[in-house]
């Protein structure tokens, strides 16, 4: 227990320290991200605040972590370096879209092979359990591919990312606690300390962003945690539905993400282009500040993981115990996309609100 709070703070303090110095070599070497149609920001603004989170999340893990940490660890630490490497690259000098997503498989890769963390089962769902080998490496593979830029593709409002990290690492990191795996507690705990410590000058208005660094090695790490969290509870049976859970702890970065790229296809565009169909462009259009916008979805987040963890056994009552995943499942989906039709229809109707104002005459009228 010592270790651990050990860790969250060594975490936390070496990245608030650090984070002073990075703005002001940013200022010097204008390293900044400038203000631009789909971005909300006003000032231009230092984007290396990932340096930080790296640097407290490493150090606190390797010096806390003592003699005999997780064999998994060697792969896990290569690949969060790998992401380091390519996400300053990309916060500096901008890295095309496919040289990054090679990395984050090559990232990926490393921790699923050599690393072994991998999903080896579908857990029931769908009345599928045991897979082969090689489907359990492209499984493992998209997964923490998908979790990762789900992580990135949502930074784009103040402490929005760092909310959704706080979150999962938290989650993770209490159960890994009370369930005695103290080694994967304390890596999710120093990664809770590093971005907290980022966070204290993410407030609006942010002095820093996190930038790709930042949000390539949380939403990795973070995707680690979940496989390793769905594995032990295949062999415990600690939590009923846990890929359902996990998948809650992640739920708005994952729906989020899977939205934004299911619209962009539909349109006949790439799902990797940038737009401004993501739910905090939503909310930052129907008027509210970046940090009503963060708090509102990482308030729907822990609402969704709640009711995950709560009602992880939600068909035994009534005779469906092994579609218990799936009806907890279907239920978190409708949910979120309730959520998100809500969000389009206010904004539908505050446009129409605004064009009566302005023009002061009839919608046709102002067609």
């Amino acid at each position: 227990m010592v270790a651990l709070v050990g860790a969250f703070l060594t975490s936390f303090s070496i990245s608030f320290a650090s984070i002073p110095s990075i703005i002001k070599v940013s200022q010097d070497k204008q390293l900044y991200d400038f203000p631009e149609a789909r971005k909300r920001h006003l000032a231009a603004t230092p984007t290396l605040g990932g340096i930080a989170l790296f640097a407290g999340f490493l150090v606190s893990f390797l010096f806390w972590v003592g003699p005999r940490p997780f064999p998994e660890l060697r792969c896990i630490l290569c690949g969060v370096i790998i992401l380091f490497f390519v996400g300053i690259k990309d916060d500096i000098l901008h890295t095309v879209a496919y040289k990054k997503l090679i990395a984050q498989i090559a990232a990926a890769a490393i921790v699923v092979y050599w690393g072994d963390v991998r999903l080896t089962s579908f857990y029931g769902m769908l009345g599928v359990y045991s897979i082969s080998t090689p489907v359990s490496y492209i499984v493992s593979l998209i997964g923490i591919v998908g979790i990762t830029n789900a992580f990135n593709f949502i930074d784009g409002v103040d402490c929005l990312a760092g909310f959704m990290g706080v979150i999962a690492s938290g989650f993770f990191g209490l159960w890994f606690f009370l369930h005695n795996f103290y080694s994967w507690a304390m890596l999710s705990f120093c990664l809770m300390g590093a971005v907290l410590g980022f966070l204290c000058f993410n407030r609006s208005p942010a002095r820093i962003f996190m930038g790709d660094t930042g949000s390539l090695i949380l939403g990795f790490v973070c995707s680690v945690m979940a496989i390793k969290f769905i594995e032990i509870n295949q062999v415990h049976t600690f939590v009923e539905s846990g890929p359902v859970v996990a998948i809650g702890a992640m739920a708005i970065p994952l729906y989020d993400t899977l939205r934004v790229m299911v619209i962009r296809m539909s349109r006949g565009v790439s799902p990797l282009s940038a737009d401004r169909n993501h739910l905090h462009h939503l909310l930052t259009d129907l008027g509210l500040s970046h940090m009503k916008t963060s708090l509102v979805l990482a308030s729907v987040n822990i609402g969704v993981l709640l009711f995950a963890y709560r009602f992880q056994r939600i068909g035994s009552g009534m005779g469906l115990a092994p579609w218990s995943s799936e009806i907890l499942l279907g239920l978190v989906i409708l949910f979120l996309m309730m959520f998100s039709f809500s969000l389009g229809r206010l904004q539908r109707f505050r446009e129409r609100k605004e064009g009566f104002a302005v023009v002061g005459s009839p919608i046709s009228e102002a067609r």
